[in-house]
């Protein structure tokens, strides 16, 4: 893998660093060695999105950014610094894959907005129409699907959680209530109640 400032950083970044002065902040990273893989704080968190923004670029130089969701899981990592995920029926536009097949570069963000906290990945992208029932088996994907993206991961690096606006899902602020309930306690009956919980939790 590399260094994720090596990509990052272009000249022209560089030279707008030196100019409004914060070309020295990044001095260590810059100069950190490059990991060998993803590590199992990167695999946890990648593997726990529902998720991701996916940026790739089509031959005309015009860059595009798409959403992907799924459930829990259906981004998963298959190796050390390979993820891949099943291309679910949908509109049928195909931009991502024709650019990818033209230029395999995307950039890749991951948020975990209840906590805060997100990832940023380059990488080098491919898209199987047809992914062999071995292939699937081993990734661990079924269903109905337009086929598979495998993204070699060349880089990754953790952003700072400014302007990360708090969101939860469904399941999520269902979660903290119910916890919220357990932990709180009427003094005339010893039971909270739901509605009280609600208030206490914020949500």
């Amino acid at each position: 893998m590399q260094n994720y400032y090596d990509i990052a950083f272009t000249a022209a970044a560089q030279q707008r660093q030196r100019d409004r002065g914060s070309f020295e902040n990044y001095a260590v990273a810059r100069a950190a060695d490059a990991p060998d893989a993803l590590g199992p704080y990167e695999v946890g968190f990648l593997e726990a999105r529902d998720s991701f923004y996916l940026g790739s670029v089509g031959d005309d130089g015009w860059p595009y950014v798409q959403h992907r969701g799924g459930p829990v899981g259906f981004l998963k990592v298959v190796g050390p610094a390979q993820i891949a995920w099943a291309e679910r029926l949908g509109n049928r536009q195909y931009v991502t894959a024709g650019n990818v097949a033209g230029n395999d570069r995307v950039s890749i963000i991951a948020v975990d907005y209840p906590n805060r906290s997100r990832v940023k990945l380059y990488g080098h992208a491919r898209f199987e129409p047809n992914p062999s029932a071995e292939l699937l088996e081993r990734f661990g994907f079924d269903g109905r699907m337009e086929g598979l993206v495998i993204v070699d991961v060349v880089a990754f690096d953790w952003n700072c959680p400014k302007y990360i606006t708090p969101r939860y899902t469904v399941a999520e602020i269902e979660a903290l209530t119910a916890q919220a309930a357990a932990s709180v306690v009427s003094p005339a009956s010893g039971q909270a109640t739901a509605r009280e919980a609600a208030n206490i939790s914020g949500v």
